[in-house]
């Protein structure tokens, strides 16, 4: 063989084993990675036990206890506001007066006339008297005692009318002083001094009373059999605070279920009363409400978001003691707040993931890096 020949036979063998042997290398440099499993970072919680109160929650809006459009009972020129807008009243307080000028001098007048009109009917019962025994002797004629008699019983109707008009004029007097009909606060003045008030038609300002105060709230029909029933028992306790402060809620009692469904939207008007004495609840205000209907004593719970939905139902991933996580299916009841009651499936001291689930699968190893 010539060596030319020789020569290619070697080369061509040594580039198969290169080839081979760097087939070879790739092949276990790929295999070591597949080997390698990243643990995924997740957040776990405790499954707990205790009490709980099942609750129904909705959107609520507080109003004031009571609503007072403050207005004049006479017409006449406001001559004085005696409050600061916003301040704090209290039944019998003297917000407004009315130039009262005008009132005493129809008192005075309507005094005037019932002296008059009384000195006239007592002149008049004595004549009537006088009549009466001259009829007798037959001085006087019936006709004349009759004439004599009608005109002391018409002034004595006209002393009536007088004191009448005297207790009318002093009332109207007395309405020039315009008073808080309740404690409360007062809102904006909508008058000034000076302006001509109208009788019973010019709103002067707005009274509410804020202690105690209402919170109306809507719940779904569906639970008015279970709200009625528990009712029966005891007051049910309503909580009110404002969206993402629950810590410094309020509590009151269940004072009103409306007396129809509304049709429109499948909902049962409801309301809560609150003694409210810091004031927390401002009407007008829109508040998160929960109506507390009962309490689950020894209740299993876990964090909602740890709670996930899948083609079979509702499960948890639970934490194993290797490092790895199981998914466990679980029957769940009533939420309370941000938890959830657990009928079936957990018990308490297990541990389950809150953050994370996204890239979990049974068996995957998890990093915890937090707790939540």
């Amino acid at each position: 063989m010539p060596a030319a020949v020789r020569w290619l036979i070697r080369a061509a063998l040594a580039s198969i084993v290169t080839l081979a042997v760097a087939c070879s290398s790739g092949g276990a440099a790929v295999e070591g990675h597949g080997d390698r499993k990243d643990a995924v970072p997740v957040a776990v919680a405790p499954v707990v036990k205790r009490d709980a109160p099942v609750e129904l929650r909705a959107i609520g809006n507080v109003e004031a206890y009571s609503t007072v459009s403050v207005r004049s009972q006479v017409e006449g020129q406001l001559a004085r506001v005696n409050f600061t807008e916003g301040q704090e009243v209290h039944r019998g307080d003297l917000l407004f007066e009315i130039d009262p000028r005008p009132f005493e001098a129809a008192l005075r007048q309507a005094e005037a006339n019932l002296a008059r009109d009384r000195a006239q009917a007592e002149n008049a019962a004595v004549a009537a008297g006088r009549m009466e025994s001259l009829r007798s002797t037959g001085v006087v004629s019936l006709d004349g005692y009759d004439q004599a008699r009608t005109q002391a019983k018409a002034l004595e109707a006209s002393v009536a009318a007088d004191q009448a008009a005297v207790e009318r004029a002093r009332i109207d007097l007395e309405r020039c002083s315009i008073r808080s009909p309740l404690d409360g606060r007062i809102g904006r003045l909508l008058v000034h001094e000076g302006n001509i008030v109208k009788a019973n038609d010019t709103e002067l300002a707005v009274i509410n009373q804020l202690r105690p105060v209402h919170v109306e709230f809507s719940v779904p029909q569906q639970a008015l059999p279970e709200i009625r029933r528990h009712q029966v028992a005891e007051p049910l306790q309503v909580r009110a605070f404002v969206p993402g402060d629950e810590a410094h809620a309020t509590t009151g009692t269940l004072s009103f279920i409306n007396n129809a469904v509304d049709t429109s939207t499948g909902t049962v008007l409801l309301k809560g009363v609150f003694a409210n004495q810091d004031e927390a609840l401002w009407p007008g205000q829109f508040v998160n409400v929960a109506l507390q209907l009962t309490v689950r004593a020894d209740a299993v719970m876990v964090p909602a978001r740890a709670v996930q939905t899948g083609q079979e139902g509702r499960f948890v991933f639970v934490l194993n003691h290797d490092g790895t996580v199981a998914s466990r299916p679980v029957v769940v009841g009533d939420a309370v707040g941000g938890d959830m009651i657990v009928e079936q499936g957990l018990e308490p001291g297990e541990q389950v993931v809150t953050d994370g689930q996204l890239r979990l699968a049974p068996g995957v190893r998890v990093d915890v890096k937090g707790s939540g």
